[in-house]
């Protein structure tokens, strides 16, 4: 029954402290949350994630389900808070793939660039808003500019 309990409390703890916002992780000056699961007596370690005094994630980690590290990601924001770098990295560190964002004046992303470990440019995501500010489209296109795929988006306000 004690390992029950003990199992219950370890699901209950980490998908708490997985589910914290920003307002929270901010407020309550969280520099690291971890979620482990317990499961056949064995401690596994999912993820951690490292946040700045803005409670904006920095660095995550995620594991394998033999603990391994998986991959890595680094992040950057600009004064706004906004996500302006994230660089992924595998187990080794080595750099699989970057991704860098632009914003309007509005704080609205306007491009979203990836590109491989090397530095190839992948593919570029551009968004299109409204005069209201929301998000109508998202264009991707491929490395030589030729759009792939649009995505639209459509709000219903009655």
């Amino acid at each position: 029954m004690l390992h029950y309990k003990l199992v219950v409390l370890l699901l209950i703890t980490s998908s708490l402290a997985f589910a914290q916002s920003k307002k929270d992780i901010k407020k309550n000056k969280i520099k690291t949350i971890a979620v482990t699961t317990f499961e056949n007596g064995k401690t596994i370690y999912e993820s951690k994630a490292t946040y700045d005094s803005n409670g904006n994630p920095i660095e995550k980690i995620d594991y394998t389900k033999e603990g391994q590290i998986k991959s890595i990601s680094k992040l950057k924001y600009n004064e706004n808070g906004d996500d302006i770098e994230e660089n992924q990295y595998d187990a080794n560190n080595k750099l699989t793939e970057k991704k860098t964002s632009k914003y309007n004046e509005k704080g609205d992303k306007i491009e979203e660039s990836v590109f491989d470990g090397e530095g190839k440019l992948l593919k570029k995501h551009q968004y299109l808003y409204d005069t209201k500010g929301l998000k109508t489209e998202r264009r991707t296109l491929d490395a030589e500019g030729k759009v792939i795929s649009i995505k639209k988006y459509t709000y219903t306000t009655k």
